[in-house]
């Protein structure tokens, strides 16, 4: 095994986890059952131990990847002197509760000529620090790392005992087909390990009929179609079905620099993060998933801890988990050397104001657009509206999850402005009762502090934090969230701050870390959230040809499938985890708005 670049990556799943595929036919990331369980592929952070399921082509010329139309299954595609072979990928959907079996279907076809494989199965459980047994059946094989699962692989060859791996060589020709099942199932339902396994045709058969079927549902018809399709497709391959939880990404200790320590886990569901793919996803038509996240998100609401500093958590595991303690795997020797390797994320228990206004403009939306909310829900809201009215002054650690200490960040007051006045309108608009006297009132003080603290005359621009000199890309949302009109001078000349200091080949940093220290060594990738936003704000200000020029360039840097992680490098390399889900809802929301920027001619209203 060697690594395989982040970018080099196809992605399937089963809305209960997902598994990285390479472009050379090697899974070497997967989790197994759930999103948030331990590895059992994670060749991608280390390729001496971390484990892999691999089926390449010997010798190939070329290899190239592919979704079937409106699916998440892949096809991975090798050519050869002698012939060209396929992997097609996919993983069963199963129905809407925790199912006890897991399976990935590999169908393996020669399509022209001769082609020969090598396959290799090397699980490595939990996080590569629990060793098992290799045992051979019949049927295939069972890998053993005691307890109560069972993990296995289906073969219709017979296997070599390479143990901790088995393997096999298979010789194709053309019309040949053979599918193998690597399956979990948690736990063992039966004697026999193999009795679970569907027939492979059928089971690939039927996720393609559920990808079409969803795909269906989408309601956009505009410019870059492609492109918001699979975002979409994403954006629900994230999506943890039993819960409604949506995870910020399925992977973890992807470096934010290779080499470096920004290392982070992001299996979990951000507030933030997912309020705007709620937003994204209604856009497009899909409720559905709205309504499924929305109660995810009143049960959060109703265990609502006042004693804590912050009765809300910005990021959940995703049943809800409150605590998600980091630790480091210092076994692992991390993607290219990138360490630490971090499992579980410490920023759980950050304190970050904005999360209160991502939740309530997504609460908003969602009575909007989708269904009103229940009277429980509005209950705890007014709670937590109450709270901010009278813990907005306080500094916190910022949308970033910088470990530098708590500064008042001027996009912390901003959410706070959007989740008193978002609560203020409902409030008037729908009669709830609430302290709306109180919420407008202090909704109308923060504007008047950031429109003189978080202003800096002398650079014409919003600034990062009060009494400091930086930018930050965050800012951009001020009229994304209706604070500021899109064509007010100030806003205007902040984004034309923003192109001079933290846009590079129309990509956008999120800030400067060697002049905004933020508690952390290295540097990182320019963040492609951030570049979505200032072609939403160019949009909006009728600056039509520089959004939709800076757009299409941003679309050239996404990998061969269309994906994106969460940063790009000096190289057009992808850095960060993978695929971003923050990411891909921005993709969306841009595309949207200015698609319908273009068929007005003329700036937006939200």
């Amino acid at each position: 095994m060697s690594y395989s670049s982040i970018e080099d990556h196809g992605v399937i799943g089963d809305l209960q986890t997902i598994a990285l595929v390479g472009c050379d036919g090697t899974i070497d990331w997967c989790c197994m059952p759930y999103f948030d369980s331990p590895s059992v592929f994670a060749g991608i952070l280390d390729d001496q131990i971390g484990g892999w399921f691999r089926i390449t082509a010997a010798n190939p010329v070329q290899q190239k990847q592919m979704y079937l139309p409106d699916t998440n299954v892949l096809l991975t595609r090798s050519y050869t002197e002698h012939g060209v072979g396929q992997v097609l990928d996919c993983m069963p959907i199963a129905g809407g509760v925790e199912r006890a079996l897991h399976q990935v279907v590999r169908q393996v076809t020669c399509v022209r000529g001769e082609v020969e494989y090598e396959l290799e199965c090397r699980p490595a459980f939990d996080y590569a620090r629990k060793p098992h047994r290799v045992i051979i059946r019949d049927r295939g094989a069972i890998f053993d790392p005691g307890g109560p699962d069972v993990f296995g692989l289906s073969s219709p060859v017979p296997l070599e005992d390479r143990s901790p791996a088995v393997g096999a060589r298979l010789r194709l020709r053309e019309g040949d087909s053979v599918s193998f099942v690597f399956f979990a199932e948690s736990p063992r339902a039966s004697e026999d390990p193999f009795a679970g396994v569907g027939d492979p045709a059928d089971e690939l058969e039927a996720t393609i009929a559920f990808w079409q079927r969803w795909m269906a549902r989408c309601s956009y018809r505009g410019r870059w179609s492609e492109m918001v399709y699979r975002s979409a497709l994403i954006l629900k391959l994230l999506t943890y079905r039993p819960t409604g939880a949506i995870v910020a990404a399925p992977t973890m200790g992807l470096p934010e620099e290779i080499g470096g320590v920004r290392n982070w886990d992001y299996r979990y569901t951000w507030i933030r993060d997912a309020s705007f793919t709620l937003y994204g996803l209604m856009r497009i038509g899909y409720t559905e998933e709205a309504i499924e996240f929305m109660k995810w998100l009143e049960g959060r609401c109703r265990e609502l801890d006042f004693s804590e500093s912050s009765p809300l958590h910005l990021m959940y595991g995703i049943r809800g988990d409150r605590e998600l303690p980091e630790s480091t795997l210092d076994h692992l020797r991390g993607h290219r050397g990138s360490r630490p390797v971090r499992l579980g994320n410490a920023a759980y228990g950050q304190l970050q104001l904005d999360i209160y206004g991502e939740l309530m403009d997504a609460v908003y939306l969602y009575n909007k657009y989708a269904t009103p909310i229940s009277h429980d829900l509005w209950s705890n809201v007014r709670r937590l509206i109450d709270w901010v009215a009278d813990h907005w002054r306080q500094p916190d650690e910022g949308i970033w999850e910088r470990r530098a200490g708590r500064q008042n960040f001027v996009y912390s007051r901003l959410m706070c402005w959007v989740a008193l006045d978002r609560a203020a309108r409902m409030s008037l608009k729908h009669s709830l009762p609430g302290n709306r006297d109180k919420w407008m009132a202090e909704r109308d003080t923060i504007y008047d502090e950031i429109m003189t603290e978080g202003w800096n005359p002398e650079r014409q621009a919003f600034r990062q934090a009060y009494g400091v000199d930086t930018l930050d890309a965050a800012n951009l949302c001020m009229p994304l969230m209706k604070f500021i009109s899109p064509t007010d001078p100030r806003m205007l000349s902040t984004i034309d701050r923003t192109l001079e200091v933290l846009t590079k080949d129309s990509l956008v940093h999120r800030y400067d870390p060697e002049i905004s220290p933020d508690g952390l060594a290295g540097r990182e990738g320019t963040f492609s959230m951030c570049t979505f936003w200032l072609v939403e704000c160019l949009a909006r200000a009728g600056r039509l040809r520089e959004a939709r020029l800076i757009f299409e360039r941003m679309l050239s840097y996404a990998n061969h499938l269309g994906l994106y992680s969460e940063e790009i490098g000096s190289h057009g390399q992808a850095l960060g985890n993978f695929p971003q889900a923050f990411t891909h809802m921005g993709l969306i929301s841009a595309a949207y708005n200015l698609d319908r920027a273009l068929n007005q001619g003329r700036p937006l209203a939200r």
